[in-house]
């Protein structure tokens, strides 16, 4: 019987922790990639309105993405690294003091990714604000340890990525995902 190889990796954790700069440099060296779709979302016309003011509706949307997304590479032949999953949705309901809607939660019941979960920790070092990352630090905490529960809870083991620089981290992603 062969090596079992892993069909969906994701990258979660706190915001501004490395995440975006280690999916860059793991499609650079080959590796096929999903982009963070609530990044995307906040980009777009009327994206960060729509956080601020209707954070269910924005939750929605993400989930919307995030299917989109995994039905677009749940063929692809050799593993798929995403910029966070539908447990994230269900974090950044939980650190927004809302309810998780059905739907979300079904779809992180029912629709699961079958290769490592890596998680970037916050990490003080290198985390800056920027347009779509609106946090404090406190913040990026407190997003972290909701999205890291929210994995755990849907029975995902979340593996730590070490705290050092992107080259070594693509190591540790290459070893993971069996490179």
């Amino acid at each position: 019987m062969g090596l079992l190889v892993p069909r969906h990796a994701v990258l979660t954790g706190a915001p501004g922790a490395g995440k975006t700069t280690l999916l860059d440099a793991a499609a650079a060296a080959g590796v096929q990639t999903s982009p963070e779709v609530a990044r995307e979302l906040l980009k777009s016309p009327g994206g960060m309105a729509l956080r601020a003011s209707d954070p269910l509706g924005f939750a929605e949307a993400m989930l919307a993405a995030h299917r989109h997304e995994f039905e677009r590479h749940a063929g692809h032949p050799e593993p798929v690294l995403f910029d966070r999953g539908f447990p994230d949705v269900v974090g950044f309901l939980d650190v927004s003091g809302l309810t998780v809607p059905r739907a979300v939660d079904q779809a992180c019941r029912d629709l699961r990714y079958q290769g490592p979960i890596l998680r970037a920790p916050a990490w003080a070092a290198i985390y800056v604000q920027d347009a779509e990352r609106i946090q404090d630090w406190e913040q990026a905490v407190a997003s972290d340890e909701a999205v890291t529960a929210a994995w755990k809870r849907y029975g995902y083991a979340v593996t730590d990525l070490p705290l050092v620089p992107v080259e070594l981290r693509l190591e540790f992603l290459r070893r993971s995902l069996g490179a």
